[in-house]
């Protein structure tokens, strides 16, 4: 298992690299040109001004970063609020905890650094302990809906009778206990809600702040996912028609964006690390027909001793017998079939798809007696796999 997970960890890993380069060299090829051409107009409006005012360009740039200094401070050439007034200050622990990060506004004290350290510290681990526990519970009712939805489906093809309660009949049991919520369905569910509250956001955004819809649907995709260029940022004129109304619909929107989008962000992982392991599985396969096909080559004339293919074969990672005769002939080295290779190879849909049917069923999670409980043992996403590792390493003293 550490050697899988290795290959996994590398895999990924370079998929990364290989993502990022990708990214970069489509960003370079299309905003490159855009920062020249602007480049150019500003060298050519910067001359022209230095002509007409009779001013040395020294003195001109000299005013430039002084004024790059009090943009730092949250001091602009249009009119906007207060940076750092109660409700100034609130949005910006809002940005800190939730990782957004807009950087429209920083501390400029040293106070108000050292501060932050602490604050973020505690703030951004209690956030995402939130998001996980709110991830848990929307699962619960997206699974709860789906086990309904299927329930339906199953009455009107007649597997289960009309009028039966829940838990009232042997049959219903039996023909929902092998029922899973697939994981892909969740993933769908999660992008179209998440669209939604975009374009209801967006609408709110294009009239009030003055973007176009596109400007509104690209804030909230940075926003909600945390990201938070800080190049257009919500509420921060000076005054707005229904100020309270439209802060407080901002503050629930950002919310509710975020939540989503970070749920999202588990399920889609969940995704990616399936479609990991089949490309590892590919790779195994290939390897190993070829590495075999070496091995037949050079030992076909070779007699194998009937006493080591009878031999009882032990597994590696449990160091109990092999039950199916698959692992056997693959610890071998025998050559298996395709079929054979893949049906001992399946990997269920991780720690979602487990949970999601635990939850839709209404079974209690099992634990071992070797593992340790705690409050979130029952998470779903990155605390739960954190859990599940702490779990599977401790030993009870």
């Amino acid at each position: 298992r550490l050697n899988a997970d290795n290959a996994r960890f590398l895999l990924l890993a370079v998929l990364i690299v290989l993502y990022m380069l990708c990214g970069a060299a489509v960003f370079s090829a299309i905003e490159l040109p855009t920062e020249r051409e602007a480049k150019e107009r500003w060298e050519e409006r910067l001359e022209n001004f230095t002509r007409r005012h009779n001013l040395s360009r020294a003195e001109l740039r000299h005013f430039l970063r002084e004024y790059e200094e009090a943009s730092v401070a949250g001091i602009r050439v249009d009119d906007i609020r207060p940076r750092w007034d109660f409700t100034g200050a609130f949005y910006f622990v809002g940005t800190v905890v939730s990782t957004i990060g807009f950087g429209m506004t920083t501390p400029a004290t040293v106070g108000g650094k050292i501060f932050l350290i602490f604050y973020g510290l505690i703030g951004c681990a209690g956030t995402i302990l939130f998001f996980n526990l709110f991830l848990e519970r929307l699962i619960t009712v997206i699974a709860y809906i789906m086990k309904s939805c299927h329930e339906r489906q199953l009455r009107r093809k007649g597997v289960l009778p009309h009028n039966s309660r829940r838990g009232s009949g042997s049959s219903e049991v039996d023909s929902l206990a092998g029922w899973k919520p697939s994981v892909y369905y969740v993933m769908l569910i999660l992008c179209v809600v998440s669209l939604i509250i975009s374009c209801c956001a967006s609408a709110m955004y294009t009239p009030i702040e003055g973007w176009s819809y596109f400007d509104s649907l690209y804030f909230c995709f940075v926003a909600f996912s945390t990201i938070g260029f800080g190049d257009l940022v919500s509420s921060q004129n000076t005054k707005y028609e229904s100020q309270g109304l439209y802060r407080f619909g901002n503050f629930i929107f950002i919310l509710m964006g975020v939540c989503c989008i970070y749920s999202l962000f588990n399920v889609i992982s969940i995704v990616i690390k399936q479609s990991i392991n089949w490309i590892l599985k590919k790779l195994d396969c290939r390897c190993c027909h070829r590495c075999q096909r070496k091995l037949f080559r050079s030992r076909r004339n070779v007699v194998m001793p009937g006493n080591i293919r009878s031999r009882r074969n032990i597994s590696i990672e449990t160091d109990v017998v092999n039950e199916s005769d698959t692992d056997g002939r693959r610890l071998s080295g025998e050559m298996i079939s395709m079929k054979d290779f893949l049906a001992s190879n399946k990997v269920s849909l991780a720690i979602m798809q487990k949970q999601l049917s635990e939850t839709a069923n209404g079974y209690p999670r099992q634990m071992g007696s070797n593992s340790k409980q705690n409050g979130f043992s029952g998470g779903v996403g990155a605390l739960a796999i954190m859990n599940n590792r702490l779990a599977e390493t401790s030993v009870d003293r």
